[in-house]
């Protein structure tokens, strides 16, 4: 059998994560691993890196497509490989027993990330912007 021949400690063995797994603009169709409460919007495979790091799991990330990925563009490329026991079989982490604990603590963390609400931020001095530039508009005319 392939599984007893290789031990928890091989790359072969750790679990995959791709981002559409957590992705909450997919279907369960598409990929789609958790419920749409717990999924982030477009996470990227550098965002569940740095997450899954600081976590203290370790974590190896490979060049590659998730298969179900209609978008074949770059942003959506990459998948994590993160240890999950140790060759005995305990967890390698008692925090994450299982994969879905790991998606789960992903779906909380990528929310909380300095870059994600950097860019919630911005979007939202750019439209405060906007607004005001249209007030002043149209004034010339009423005398």
């Amino acid at each position: 059998m392939l599984s007893s021949a290789k031990k928890f400690s091989d790359k072969e063995r750790w679990i995959c994560v791709y981002p559409a797994y957590i992705n909450s603009k997919k279907t369960i169709a598409e990929g789609r691993r958790l419920p749409k409460n717990k999924c982030v919007e477009n996470p990227t495979f550098q965002e569940i890196h740095d997450v899954l790091t600081a976590a203290g799991l370790t974590v190896g990330v490979e060049n590659k497509m998730y298969p179900r990925e209609q978008n074949r563009d770059v942003t959506f490329r990459g998948r994590v490989r993160v240890q999950l026991r140790n060759d005995d079989g305990t967890p390698f982490n008692p925090q994450f027993p299982s994969r879905d604990s790991v998606f789960t603590h992903l779906g909380t963390m990528i929310p909380k990330l300095k870059s994600r609400q950097q860019k919630q931020g911005g979007s939202d001095h750019q439209q405060s912007q906007q607004a005001n530039s249209k007030k002043g508009k149209g004034k010339k005319g009423k005398r």
